[in-house]
C-alpha cells in the first residue's frame, strides 16, 4: 500500500521571500573529487568518454524572480552551463517544504548539507527528464552514489509534444534504476503510485526531512511518501560513512540545481530555453525531541 502523510506546517519560517534572492548566493556547477580523498571527478569523465565543461567557473547559472516565483535557467539559455542557488545559512535538523514547477526537460533537485564552497552534499533528484529519478537520492562528491525508487519518462502526441510522465522502460533507459539502486533505500515507492499524484506541467509539493549526524533522509511528493535513505548504512562503493560525515559536519546547506548538459544526455538533460521554478519555500528546524519521532 501506498503510505501518504498528514504533516503539521507549524513552526515552519521563509527561505525565500518571494521579491529578491535575499539570503541565497549564486555559484556555477563546477566539480571536485569523486569522492573524500579520491580522484578529481574530470578523471572519471576522461575514463567514459565525456567531455568536460571548459571553465564551468566563468558560466553560473541565471537566477530570478517573477511574479513571486524563484526561477532557475542555464547561463545563458541553451549554453548547456549550470549550477545552484544556495542558502547562505546552514541548517541541522530540518524539514523543508517548497513547491516546484519544472519543464520538460529540466535535470534539478535539492542539495541538502551541502558545503558552503565545494561541490559535496546530498542531493534530492527532480531529474523531469527521460529515464529521470524524482525523490530519489544521488550523492554530489560523495562517491556519486545513486539511491533511486524508479525512472520516469514522457509520453508524446503524433506531433512529438510532451503529454506527461510515464513509467521508464528499463529496455530502452539510458539509465535504468536497477534493484540495487532500489535495495539503498529503507523506502522505496512504486512508480505506479507517484504517476497518480505527480500533477503534469503545474506546480508539486515536495518535503524533505533530514534528521542525524549521518542524516536520514525522507521524500514525499504531493503527500506520498517516495524514498528514505540512512546515509550511515548507504553500501555503495567508495562510500565510507566517516570520511562522508567529517567531510560534511553535521550541518549544511540548501542548495536549489540548474543542471548542465553532457555529452551523454545533452539537450535531453536540459532542454533548450527550459525554465524550473519553486516557491514558497520554508524550513523548520527541528530538536532533537523532533527528530526522534519520524513521519
Amino acid at each position: 500500500m501506498p503510505e501518504t502523510t498528514k504533516h503539521d506546517d507549524e513552526g515552519f519560517v521563509p527561505l525565500f521571500d518571494g521579491t529578491t534572492l535575499a539570503g541565497w548566493r549564486a555559484v556555477p556547477r563546477v566539480y571536485g573529487t569523486e569522492y573524500p580523498g579520491g580522484p578529481a571527478l574530470s578523471e572519471r569523465f576522461a575514463a567514459l568518454g565525456l567531455t568536460a565543461p571548459v571553465e564551468p567557473e566563468n558560466h553560473p547559472a541565471t537566477w530570478f524572480v517573477e511574479d513571486g516565483v524563484l526561477v532557475g535557467e542555464q547561463d545563458s539559455p541553451g549554453s548547456g552551463y549550470g549550477g545552484y542557488l544556495v542558502s547562505e545559512e546552514a541548517f541541522g535538523d530540518f524539514e523543508l517544504v517548497l513547491e516546484m514547477h519544472p519543464d520538460w526537460p529540466a535535470d534539478t533537485g535539492v542539495m541538502v548539507r551541502r558545503r558552503p564552497d565545494t561541490w559535496e552534499g546530498f542531493q534530492v533528484l527532480v531529474d523531469h527528464r527521460p529515464s529521470g529519478g524524482i525523490g530519489g537520492f544521488f550523492g554530489n562528491g560523495l562517491a556519486s552514489f545513486s539511491a533511486v525508487p524508479f525512472a520516469i519518462d514522457v509520453a508524446v502526441d503524433a506531433d512529438g509534444r510532451p503529454l506527461g510522465l510515464v513509467a521508464d522502460n528499463p529496455a530502452t533507459s539510458v539509465e535504468p534504476v536497477t534493484e540495487e539502486k532500489r535495495a539503498r533505500l529503507a523506502y522505496a515507492a512504486d512508480v505506479d503510485d507517484f504517476l497518480k499524484v505527480w500533477r503534469w506541467d503545474d506546480w508539486n509539493e515536495l518535503r524533505i526531512r533530514c534528521v542525524g549526524a549521518l542524516p536520514v533522509i525522507t521524500t514525499w511528493i504531493n503527500g506520498l511518501k517516495i524514498a528514505e535513505l540512512d546515509t550511515a548504512t548507504l553500501d555503495s562503493p567508495n562510500y565510507h560513512p566517516q570520511a562522508i560525515l567529517e567531510t560534511l559536519g553535521e550541518r549544511g546547506h540548501i542548495a536549489l540545481e540548474v543542471h548542465d548538459n553532457d555529452s551523454m544526455f545533452g539537450e535531453a538533460r536540459w532542454g533548450k530555453g527550459a525554465q524550473c521554478r519553486w516557491r514558497n519555500i520554508r524550513i523548520k528546524e527541528l530538536s532533537s525531541g523532533d527528530s526522534a519521532v519520524a513521519g
